[in-house]
C-alpha cells in the first residue's frame, strides 16, 4: 500500500498551517515543510537558531546564501520583513509563548499525547535541545513522523518507552498513511492515505483508535508528486 513520502507528509503538515499563525519548524522531514506553505496564507516560520520569516528550500548551489540555514541545516530562503535574530531572542519567542503552532519530528507519541522524539533507550548519549522548549511552549504541537519503525513496530504507543521530550503536548498526529488527533478521551483517526483503510491503520497502531465521522482520505497525488 501507498506510503507518503517526506515531502508529501510536509505538504500535508503545510496544509494544516492557518493565515497568520506564527510556526516553529523542528529538524527532519518539518522543515520541508516550509516550500509547501500555501502561497495565499500568510504564515511567519521560525526557526530556533535565530531565523523568522523562512521561506522555501533552496536547492541550487548558484543561489544560495550560506549563512542562511534552517534547523536541519538546508539552505533557506527568506521573505520579505524577515529577520534574523539572536538565539537568546529566538528562544525568549518560544518559551515566551508566542507561537501559534510548533511541528516536530517524533520516535514516539503516547495516546496522551507525550512526546519522545530525542533518543532511543540504546543509545548511550544524545541531547534534547530546544525540543523541550519548543514542545511547551507553542499552543499546538504536531507531530510529523513515519507510522512505525524500520522494523514495523509502531510508533504511536500506548505509553512511550523512550526519553520523554515533553508530556501531555500533542494535538495531532501527521505520518505517512494517516493523521490522527490527540483527544483527553482518546486518539481519533481522522485521514487515511488513498489505499488504507481503518482496520489497517489500526493494526499498524497499538492504542485503540476511534475514527472519526467526517474521517477523509488523503489522495498522495494530491499533496505533491512523489
Amino acid at each position: 500500500m501507498i506510503r507518503l513520502s517526506r515531502e508529501q507528509m510536509a505538504a500535508r503538515v503545510a496544509a494544516e498551517l492557518q493565515d497568520g499563525w506564527f510556526v516553529n519548524l523542528g529538524i527532519g522531514i518539518p522543515t520541508l515543510t516550509s516550500s509547501y506553505v500555501p502561497a495565499e496564507r500568510d504564515v511567519i516560520l521560525q526557526s530556533e537558531n535565530g531565523l523568522v520569516g523562512m521561506g522555501p528550500i533552496v536547492t541550487d548551489p548558484a543561489t544560495w546564501d550560506p549563512q542562511l540555514i534552517n534547523a536541519s541545516k538546508e539552505h533557506i530562503s527568506l521573505v520579505t520583513g524577515a529577520s534574523i535574530v539572536h538565539h537568546a531572542d529566538s528562544f525568549a519567542i518560544i518559551r515566551g509563548k508566542h507561537l501559534d503552532a510548533a511541528v516536530l519530528g517524533g520516535m514516539q507519541v503516547a495516546e496522551n499525547g507525550d512526546l519522545a522524539n530525542w533518543r532511543v533507550p540504546e543509545e548511550p548519549m544524545g541531547s534534547i535541545g530546544g525540543a523541550m522548549d519548543v514542545a511547551i511552549g507553542a499552543k499546538r504541537l504536531f507531530v510529523v513522523m513515519t507510522h512505525t519503525t524500520r522494523d514495523g513496530a509502531p510508533k504511536i504507543v500506548r505509553h512511550c518507552t523512550y526519553p520523554l521530550t515533553a508530556i501531555g503536548v500533542v494535538k495531532k498526529i501527521f505520518t505517512d498513511i494517516a493523521v490522527v488527533s490527540v483527544h483527553p478521551d482518546g486518539l481519533v483517526l481522522q485521514e487515511v492515505v488513498d489505499g488504507w483503510t481503518p482496520e489497517s491503520v489500526q493494526a499498524c497502531t497499538e492504542p485503540v483508535l476511534r475514527v472519526s465521522p467526517d474521517l477523509r482520505t488523503i489522495t498522495a497525488a494530491g499533496l505533491i508528486p512523489a
